[in-house]
């Protein structure tokens, strides 16, 4: 009786996958924080590409149909 205590006791297993639980939360933490502070600068990033791609497209449909001399 005694001996099952004592190894149930001394059994860190347990810890070890409760430690590996921790790590995976911090660095999901961690990744969370970092994808949402490069959000903004990727939204206006986007947002420029998106503008210029569109002037682009408007230019290209507004040009003469015929070439001048």
């Amino acid at each position: 009786m005694f001996e099952t205590i004592k190894s149930f006791l001394s059994d860190e297993s347990g810890a070890t996958a409760i430690e590996y639980g921790l790590i995976a939360a911090l660095v999901s933490v961690a990744a969370i924080a970092a994808l949402q502070s490069l959000g903004g600068s990727l939204q206006s990033i986007f947002g420029v590409v998106s503008n210029e791609l569109s002037d682009a497209a408007n230019n290209a449909t507004a040009a003469p149909t015929s070439p001048t001399p």
